[in-house]
């Protein structure tokens, strides 16, 4: 896989996780699979592979992997795709989380993946290091888009009001809403650095005051924050 901007990760590297992340890989290309799994860090572990919807829930239903990278478009089923196996595991998902990795970016199938309940989207153009760093991320309770698909799900998602409480922005400073904004995109640390002309570490700060000040958790909170005040 080719290296490509963003998908929404810090550019610091990946954390490794204390215990290996069990992975599963849905694509119904063999040789794409085996280069995904060449690409990973040892520090993922590829417990089953799937090449179609039914053989795709079926492996998800037994492994019960932490992570499942999902091709959207997928033969078998009725139709459905990625969609319909994250549906047919509808069961499973407070424990396993879906990120869909596809060469489409259009944006009926990136909010149709995360409308069935996808943790993110990234596309097939990035590195095997920032996939691994998109797992170990999803694995953690983390959203994670390329910064342009991110878009499509703000735009989809973000229908609260337009009217913006002065309070709550009266706790960010103007360089922290800058980096809000960034980050709830889907930029990375070392994109939002190069952006504002600031340093990584500096990024670092300036999240951990956001999300303390707004009284949030996570990426995946702050970018809900954001579209639903229209901030985006």
């Amino acid at each position: 896989m080719n290296n490509a901007q963003g998908t929404g990760m810090q550019g610091t590297g990946p954390i490794r996780p204390a215990t290996p992340v069990r992975v599963v890989i849905v694509d119904d290309h063999a040789i794409f699979r085996s280069g995904l799994k060449a690409d990973l860090s040892e520090s993922i572990q590829v417990v089953g592979e799937a090449a179609t919807v039914e053989q795709a829930i079926a492996v998800i239903a037994q492994e019960r992997p932490e992570v499942v990278l999902l091709d959207v478009h997928l033969p078998g089923g009725l139709g459905g795709g990625g969609r319909e196996v994250i549906a047919g595991s509808a069961a499973l998902l407070a424990t396993t989380k879906f990120l869909a990795l596809s060469v489409s970016d259009a944006a009926e199938d990136v909010v149709s993946v995360i409308r069935a309940g996808a943790r993110g989207y990234v596309t097939k153009t990035i590195s095997g290091a920032e996939i691994t760093d998109a797992v170990f991320r999803v694995a953690g309770g983390d959203a994670v888009f390329s910064p342009r698909l991110a878009g499509f799900v703000l735009d989809a998602f973000g229908t609260a009001p337009a009217d913006i409480a002065d309070d709550e922005l009266d706790r960010l400073s103007a360089r922290e809403l800058e980096v809000m904004r960034l980050i709830a995109r889907g930029y990375s640390y070392k994109e939002v650095a190069k952006e504002l002309f600031i340093s990584i570490k500096t990024v670092e700060t300036h999240v951990s005051a956001v999300l303390r000040k707004l009284q949030l958790s996570s990426r995946h909170e702050l970018t809900k924050w954001a579209a639903e005040r229209r901030l985006l």
